[in-house]
Order: structure tokens, then C-alpha cells, then sequence
């Protein structure tokens, strides 16, 4: 089956489209035959954050242009199904992508699926060299990105039971508001990391202490704006020098990644979980990733941990196209004229 996966959720214009068989499970295989993606990062670098009219803006300009490219790579070959990103996200982005498979299943016939975003970064995290990676039931998904800080366990495809989330700010968005507090380019996460990485690097000792927000209270959920005060304070009414911004850098990295491995760890153990996926934009956080293997070394292995390639970890078509092809298998199709953008759609 033939799926093209369509994504306009925040400021990533992405079409892809994919050939896969079989079912959720060692049978399945994928293949991609075409893929492109138009990135507005550098367009809203100047506003310090995504600045939703502009980037819907950009999403009907790059749409037809995407998928003109694609049509290219793959020498005309049709879909036999659809899938688009439903929510959550900026709804005036999530728009653009169902006006536009509107009007392509309208002249192709092809029947449609509407995806949830993050199942999207769940099933691509799962992925590798065309197949699934090995791994066990009951899975733990620790999903990390500028809109969500989720913990959803997954005991069978399309079955969620979210068990932890931010009550404020997301990790990706504390780490781009604290890029702009330390004058640090957008988007925030990487700069961060990259000064950090420099100031481990460098040694010395711990300038400042900043809090691990709801690190030891009695529940799965997170909250991360607090910690985002906590570095206001100590730049406000000051000027700091480059050695003070790396390491209140690392101390904030520090503090964002005791907490998600601390909860991912206490969910690990709660629910007996065998995998843990992790997925979303902040995923591609190298210091993050290398505190959860290493947290679950220390613990015997107790889980296997799949995380996406960096280079996949951001928003693109490919995982659209990936969940769109267990739904569709599934002849789970929605009628195009019903599919409605849902900013706050929730797994399970």
C-alpha cells in the first residue's frame, strides 16, 4: 500500500510518501519513495517563536510545491490512501494541510486518514531500516517537544493511556523561552545544548542551583515554568558573561534532564514497562538521550530505549505517513469534508 503523509502542524511544511506491508508487528516493512520538507525556522528566528499567521502563510505557498517535488521523485505514482495531521497543533497550520488533502483526495479518489501528531513521533521513533525495531509490550512513550511533555503508556497500536503531562510549559518551549533570556538565537534547544556541551567540556565549578520542578512529588505530570522563573532571576537587572550563560545553560539542561529521566524512570517501574520510546523535537537532545541510556543501564536494562534518528526527531511527513498506514490498514478512513483541525487533540 501506497500512503502520502501530509504535516502542517506548527512550522514544518512536509510531504512523503511511503510503500508498506503488513501489520503492526515483525511483519511489517516500509520503504520511502518520496520525501521533501520546507523548514520556516529561519523565517521566524526574527520573532523568537513560531508566529502562526506566517507560518500558515508558508504552508499554502510550500504546499504545491512539496508535493509537485515528490510527484517528481516518484515519476507520478498515485496514493492508494492519504494521511494528514489532524492536531494537535497551531490550528490555523493544521488547516492548510486537510484543505489541501481535501483537494487531492477530491481528484484522486484516494481514501483519507486523519493522524494524531504525536502518534506520529511515537511510530517513527519505533522505526528502523525499514521495519519495527524489536521490542515488548507494555511500551512507554516519552514524548518531549515544543507544545508537549507527555508520559503515555501503549500496551497495543492506537490503545493510550496518557499518564503524565506539563501543567505549564512544555520542555521545548522553557528551552526556547530560556534561549531568549540568555540573548540565544531561535529556535533555543540546540544553542543551549551546544553552550552546555561546551561548558561540561570545560569543567569548573557549579555556578548556580536551580530548581527540579515536581521532581519528588507523588505523580507522573511536569512543569517546567517555574524553571524557566528560576533563570529569569538570575539574569534580570544584570549582564552576564559568556562563562555564566554556558553554565547556567548546563544547569538548566541539567535540571530539565534530572526530571524527565526521574519520571520516565518512576513510570518505567509503575507500570512494568519493557520499552521506552522517546520521541518529539527535544528528542534530538544528545545530553538527554545519553541520561536515559545510562539511567537504565544502572538499572539492569529494566527497559529498552528507542529514540529517532536527530535527523527525524523534528516534525516531518514520514511519521504522518507511518501511522497513517496502520489506520488506513485498518480501514479506519474519515470522510475528507468531516476531518476538522484539533489544536488540542489528546492521545487516547
Amino acid at each position: 500500500m501506497r500512503i502520502l503523509g501530509v504535516e502542517t502542524s506548527c512550522d514544518e511544511t512536509a510531504i512523503c510518501l511511503i510503500e508498506a506491508s503488513g501489520e503492526f508487528g515483525p511483519a511489517f516493512r516500509f520503504s520511502v519513495l518520496g520525501d521533501t520538507l520546507a523548514s520556516q525556522a529561519t523565517l521566524h528566528a526574527q520573532y523568537g517563536g513560531v508566529f502562526p499567521n506566517l507560518a500558515k502563510r508558508e504552508h499554502l505557498k510550500n504546499l504545491p510545491v512539496l508535493y509537485e517535488a515528490v510527484q517528481k521523485q516518484v515519476g507520478g505514482v498515485k496514493p492508494d490512501a492519504i494521511a494528514v495531521t489532524v492536531g494537535p497543533g497551531l490550528e490555523p497550520c493544521l488547516w492548510t494541510g486537510i484543505n489541501f488533502v481535501q483537494r487531492l483526495a477530491d481528484e484522486s479518489k484516494a481514501p483519507v486518514v486523519g493522524v494524531d501528531h504525536m502518534e506520529g513521533h511515537i511510530m517513527l521513533s519505533m522505526m528502523a531500516h525499514g521495519k519495527l525495531s524489536d521490542f515488548e509490550f507494555p511500551v512507554l512513550a516519552l514524548l518531549i517537544s515544543g507544545g508537549h511533555t507527555e508520559l503515555v503508556v501503549m500496551r497495543s497500536f492506537g490503545e493510550y493511556e496518557v499518564v503524565g503531562r506539563t501543567r505549564d510549559d512544555a520542555a521545548g518551549e522553557a528551552f526556547d523561552k530560556v534561549a531568549r533570556l540568555l540573548s540565544l538565537p531561535y529556535p533555543g534547544g540546540p544553542e543551549i545544548s551546544r553552550i552546555a556541551r561546551a561548558a561540561r567540556s570545560a569543567g569548573g565549578p557549579r555556578l548556580y542551583n536551580l530548581p527540579r520542578p515536581m521532581l519528588h512529588e507523588n505523580n507522573l505530570d511536569f512543569s517546567f515554568s517555574g524553571l524557566k522563573t528560576a533563570v529569569r532571576r538570575q539574569v534580570e537587572d544584570k549582564s552576564v558573561t559568556d562563562d555564566e550563560r554556558a553554565a547556567l545553560a548546563r544547569e538548566f539542561e541539567d535540571a530539565v534532564a534530572d526530571v524527565l529521566v526521574g519520571k520516565a524512570m518512576r513510570a518505567i517501574d509503575e507500570y512494568g514497562i519493557n520499552t521506552l520510546v522517546v520521541g518529539g523535537g527535544v528528542s534530538a537532545n544528545d545530553y538527554i538521550r545519553e541520561r536515559l541510556k545510562t539511567a537504565l543501564e544502572n538499572e539492569g536494562n529494566i527497559a529498552k530505549l528507542l529514540v529517532p534518528p536527530p535527523e527525524l526527531a523534528t516534525d516531518n511527513a514520514l511519521m504522518i505517513a507511518l501511522a497513517g498506514y496502520f489506520h488506513a490498514q485498518k480501514k479506519e478512513f474519515t470522510d475528507p469534508s468531516s476531518l476538522t483541525a484539533d489544536g488540542n487533540l489528546a492521545l487516547g
